[in-house]
């Protein structure tokens, strides 16, 4: 462990070693910026001293970079990885997502992938009607349903829980991101109910982005959770009184990210025929803009 610590010390030395050459100062002037002693700062450059947050952070604002940098993020390791962030930085949630989907398109262009796609993904919270309302869809169009959970439990040979629980979220993850790829593989003509948390990994929603045509499936809290309990699932209120608390926050975190969807569908608004309904319109005048 202490050999790691050590690696990830020098290099995080190095890091500010060649950024505070790129930017012409010296040790001293770093330093004096910084508020740090100049033997602290040659210590960190030398991979020797420890540096706690709040002295990294004084080092950024003399460098004039971000702590991104300073530790490593991918996003800052090469020039042109640099000059795209100073682009982007300053603009607005609104034109970083308008820059996201031209991206994507470059990028399906390239790869022969048309823009508009025959797999439709359900993308939302559990309890939002994604099992229920893809399996009416699937039907419908005459494509293959695939429970994206059910996929990933065949590839690891085990439950979800279980995976989380003997892996790591991490392990659970890389299932995941397997299960997405090679479902995007095998069907060119699927409905696909995503895990609620998908949101979570953003290679497997670019994935997701990429190669479907996304619609999120939202509902009121109240109904989310009385869905799952209905399902015979009472853990979301077992011993658990700020439940309902719980999982407002999580919509509240995840809804930047399911609003990235190209339809979006409250299901709490009405019954399942009518709510079925919008749902098969939106995806065949989407599919009828591909024909």
């Amino acid at each position: 462990m202490a050999e790691a610590e050590n690696t990830d010390l020098k290099k995080l030395g190095e890091r500010v070693s060649s950024i505070r050459s790129r930017r012409g100062m010296t040790r001293k002037s770093v330093a004096q910026i910084a508020n740090v002693s100049e033997r602290h700062l040659a210590n960190l450059e030398y991979g020797k001293g420890n540096a706690s947050f709040l002295i990294l952070s004084q080092i950024a604002l003399a460098l004039e970079c971000s702590l991104a940098e300073l530790i490593g993020d991918p996003t800052t390791l090469t020039p042109e990885w640099l000059m795209i962030r100073e682009l982007l930085i300053p603009q607005d949630e609104k034109n970083i997502r308008q820059i996201r989907m031209k991206i994507t398109e470059e990028l399906n262009q390239t790869q022969n992938t048309p823009k508009t796609h025959s797999r439709i993904a359900l993308i939302g919270l559990r309890g939002a009607g994604k099992s229920t309302l893809g399996h009416m869809l699937a039907e419908d169009l005459g494509y293959q349903f695939i429970e994206l959970s059910r996929e990933i439990e065949k590839f690891s040979g085990c439950s979800v829980s279980e995976i989380q629980g003997l892996y790591g979220m991490n392990a659970y993850r890389r299932y995941e991101r397997r299960a997405i790829e090679e479902t995007i593989q095998i069907y060119p003509e699927v409905v696909i109910a995503t895990p609620g948390g998908i949101v979570s990994d953003p290679a497997s929603f670019n994935l997701v982005l990429g190669h479907c045509t996304t619609v999120w499936l939202q509902a009121k809290p109240e109904d989310h959770m009385q869905r799952v309990i209905d399902q015979g699932d009472l853990r979301p209120m077992a011993d658990n009184k700020e439940a309902m608390e719980d999982l407002k926050k999580i919509l509240s975190g995840r809804a930047a990210f399911y609003s990235q969807a190209n339809f979006n569908i409250n299901t709490s608004d009405t019954d399942l025929e009518n709510t079925f309904a919008l749902l098969r319109a939106k995806i065949r005048g989407s599919l009828q803009l591909a024909a």
